[in-house]
């Protein structure tokens, strides 16, 4: 088993989404632990560009060999883009889940939500479990 790749700066979600706030922008991806539960991804849907969603609706689907999961949002907000470059290489959510296999970017609209998300040792103990 690799060893779990947890960057610090990111926040986290119990559904393995890992969010990366930058102002008003949160990126939002799937964790290197997600990934690797899932095995190799094959398609990632996200049908919601442009909508405004509250935080735990779904946003996507990613789809793998063995499973589909949903994708949660994990902040209230507009989702103002998609990663493109996932329609041709979803794999790059396996082999670079916290980089250019990022999924979508959202303008947060309410900040207090952030509060809730997990830190990196938060969600350490949590798939340590």
């Amino acid at each position: 088993m690799h060893k779990m790749n947890i960057p610090s700066e990111l926040k986290y979600t119990k559904d393995h989404e890992w969010i990366k706030i930058d102002g008003d922008i949160a990126t939002i991806g799937i964790t290197d632990f997600a990934q690797g539960e899932l095995g190799d991804i094959v398609y990632v849907e996200v049908e919601t560009l442009d909508e405004t969603l509250d935080a735990e609706e779904v946003f996507g689907t990613v789809e793998a060999v063995k499973t589909v999961s949903d994708l949660f949002l994990p902040l209230s907000g507009e989702i103002v883009e998609f990663n493109e470059s996932l329609e041709d290489e979803p794999e790059k959510v396996n082999t670079d889940p916290y980089g250019d296999g990022w999924m979508i970017k959202v303008n947060i609209s309410d900040a207090s939500q952030i509060d809730s998300l997990l830190s990196a040792e938060d969600y350490k103990t949590l798939i340590s479990g």
